[in-house]
Order: C-alpha cells, then structure tokens, then sequence
C-alpha cells in the first residue's frame, strides 16, 4: 500500500477494487482567501466534518482512500468545472461558493472572486484533486474487473435551503442506476434498510454530485456509489462540530457492511 500527501490530498493506495474519495472533509483556507471571508463563513460550518475519523476502520479493507485538504469554500470539488446545476429547478451552491448553506455570505463586502480567480482555483486545486481521481481508478480497473467508487458526504440533518423536514440518515445516490449496477445499489439499501436504527434512501435528494455522475462508468467496470450521511448520526451539527464516539460506534458497522459488500460484489 503507497501513500501520497500534498498541500492539495492525501491519496493511500490500496490493492482492492475499491477507491473512497472525500471530497468536502478539508478544513484549510489559504491565507489570501481567509483574510477575505466572513467570521462566521471561517467556522467552516458546510464541512463534511470528521469522516476520516468515522471511517477509521478502512485500512482493513485495503481500500485506496483520496482525501481533500483544503475546505469546499475554496473550490467544490463534487461540482463540474463549467458550475453547471446538478439538481436543475433546485437550489445549489457555486463551484466556487459565495454564500453557506445557510445563505450567509462566505466573503465581506465585495471580496468575492472573479472570474479569473474562479479559473485560477480550478487549475490550482481542483484539477490536480481530478487528476489523481482518474489516475487511482486506472491503476485499480488494471489490476480488477470491476471497481466501486465510493464517494463519502455528510450534511446537517436539517438544511431547509436544500430539503424540506429532516434528512433520511443514510442517503445512497446512484444517479438512478447510471453511475452504477443496479443489482449493487439495491444490496447496499437492503443492508441500510436492514438497520432499523436508521432510516435510508436510494436516489433521494441526494442522487450524486458530479464525482458519482463523471466517474461512475458501469460498461467500463467502474461504479460509483455516493453516500450522504445525515451528521447527527455520528456528531454534534452545531458548532464547535463535536465528533461523538458513541452515535460513531454505533454507525461504523453499518459502513462497514455495505463497504464490505460493495468488496464482495466487485470480485464476484
């Protein structure tokens, strides 16, 4: 197993048909971008807090693993480059965005960036995080039939911008059966379903962001799996975002079935 860190991933390579990407786990802002945002934008309240901690166990699985370092507020990279809406007709955040999930503006007056810090962003953090993407999942389909990409999320329970009521804790997204076999999509929402502490759903409001929909190529032998994790089911939501070892303990056998099945299903 190899290991890569930068300023921009950390990327472990693995030897199973497995690849998990993290792409809204980073908590660093450049000073330059920093020095511009908001107080409460600095909180960083959209990460997709603690899930190297939560997913722990994954080294026994011999995964690969590709872990964003720098916050989504820099660039958001689950978006496509040309910061087209994913969920057409619904309300989404920029490629680069200018405001939270609670439509708090993330920059003070007019600091925001233009558009050619936009493409300067996408060249500086978002391509090189891609590049290795594509880079990891050609060495695994050399090495294996068939790959599953796992793309790892977690969100405030509660976010009225996005969904109305309270988001299901366990959210898969499969692009409606696009990004990947139906018959693996089922048998991860069997498991989920299986666990009546917590309550699931395929292809909700959470269908897959643009990782799910690029990379997920089923007649090519890679399928992508998202999985949005509502936070209450592993942490406190509100600041100061506290990891919580019981709720944790209780969720990481859940993961690690359905990782452990996405495993069994690429080698059958």
């Amino acid at each position: 197993m190899g290991a890569q860190t930068t300023k921009l991933f950390k990327l472990i390579r693995g030897s199973a048909p497995l690849l998990i990407s993290v792409p809204h786990g980073g908590t660093f802002l450049p000073s330059d971008i920093a020095q511009r945002m908001a107080d409460s934008a600095l909180r960083l309240p959209d990460t997709d807090w603690h899930l190297e901690q939560l997913y722990d166990f994954i080294d026994g699985l011999g995964a690969s693993v590709i872990v964003a370092m720098h916050s989504r507020y820099v660039i958001d990279l689950n978006r496509p480059r040309d910061n087209r809406n994913l969920y057409p007709g619904q309300d989404t955040t920029a490629l680069c965005p200018l405001d939270t999930f609670d439509r708090e503006a993330i920059y003070r007056d007019a600091l925001q960036p233009d558009a050619d810090e936009i493409e300067a962003r996408i060249e500086k953090y978002w391509e090189p995080y891609h590049a290795a993407l594509r880079s990891e999942l050609g060495r695994l389909r050399e090495r294996h039939d068939r790959v599953v990409l796992w793309d790892a999320h977690s969100i405030r329970s509660v976010v009225p911008r996005f969904f109305a009521g309270r988001l299901p804790d366990l959210n898969l997204g499969s692009v409606g059966a696009t990004a990947c076999d139906e018959h693996l999509a089922q048998r991860l929402l069997r498991i989920a379903d299986g666990h009546t502490r917590y309550s699931a759903v395929l292809d909700g409001r959470f269908k897959g962001g643009h990782i799910t929909r690029r990379y997920g190529r089923p007649a090519e032998g890679v399928h992508a799996v998202q999985l949005e994790l509502a936070q209450l089911t592993y942490m406190q939501e509100q600041y100061p975002y506290t990891f919580d070892d019981s709720r944790a303990a209780a969720l990481r056998p859940v993961l690690l079935q359905m990782l452990s099945e996405a495993l069994r299903w690429a080698r059958e």
